[in-house]
């Protein structure tokens, strides 16, 4: 876990590097307004996500706590000494999960009625605690920070774009040329977009190694992990938006893998191997 902890600081250290290059082309006057057009859009987005995807995903608050699924979020939320998150279902035979929410205090945990089905406690278990983990560790705010960032990049590189289409951008010392522009217009926001995935992919491993020792149980979730991408294949989520992917605990919308660098999840059975391989 240690070392994903690094490379997540790593790879946010060189998201922020490229940011300071290609900002170096429109000055600081242009960083700053790029800055804080996304900043707005991004802390919008990380302060109302939990209300926004839950309202997408038609979930329903779970009342009653004596069901089986709000019994164990509340076990697993005592094991890692975290407030108890509210509970929702999601209407959908799909198995997969969630975990939304700004912070410890206030998070909300989903859960798909196909996974309720489909796993068995201990799965179930395995499952909550690694949402459980995404909230102890605060990964709406590093997927946030990693996306305000990405956000950047991406903006200023549509106004070299858009600059180099009436006749000029950046620089005004001559020393501008099409390499530069190809660098910050499509290369620059293309390597963004891959570390920030990167990024997504490492804090995966982490609430899976966080999850797992939090209820002192590695079978339960590598067995849910198997479940959860045999039965995804054949049964994807049929409604919601593809720009959520990364919340859920495995790809819910796509029958086939995508390339490794442009996935938001690790490859399964590495998380699964990676389990196994932790001494609890």
């Amino acid at each position: 876990m240690f070392g994903n902890q690094i490379k997540t600081v790593l790879l946010l250290g060189i998201l922020t590097s490229i940011l300071l290059v290609i900002g170096s082309f429109f000055g600081k006057g242009g960083l700053i307004f790029a800055g804080i057009f996304v900043l707005v859009m991004n802390v919008g987005s990380y302060w109302f996500s939990d209300k926004l995807v839950l309202m997408m995903y038609k979930a329903k608050e779970v009342k009653d706590k004596d069901s089986r699924l709000y019994k164990i979020v509340k076990e697993v939320k005592e094991k890692a000494n975290v407030p108890m998150p509210r509970v929702y279902i999601i209407p959908t035979e799909s198995p997969n999960a969630f975990a939304t929410g700004r912070n410890p205090k206030h998070a909300a945990v989903a859960a798909t009625q196909g996974v309720l089905e489909l796993l068995n406690d201990e799965e179930l278990e395995g499952v909550i605690a690694h949402e459980i983990a995404h909230v102890r560790n605060r990964d709406i705010l590093i997927s946030t920070i990693a996306g305000t960032i990405a956000g950047v990049i991406s903006y200023i590189a549509f106004m070299a774009r858009w600059g180099a289409i009436f006749g000029g951008y950046g620089r005004n010392d001559g020393n501008g040329n099409m390499f530069e522009l190809l660098a910050l217009a499509i290369i620059a926001p293309i390597t963004a977009t891959i570390i920030q995935l990167a990024i997504s992919r490492s804090r995966e491993f982490i609430a899976d190694e966080t999850g797992a020792r939090i209820v002192h149980n590695t079978k339960g979730l590598a067995s849910a992990l198997e479940k959860l991408h045999a039965n995804v294949k054949h049964n994807p989520l049929m409604f919601g938006n593809q720009a959520t992917q990364h919340i859920f605990i495995v790809n819910p919308f796509t029958k086939k893998s995508l390339m490794s660098l442009f996935s938001t999840h690790p490859n399964v059975d590495a998380r699964i191997k990676r389990l196994k391989e932790l001494n609890l």
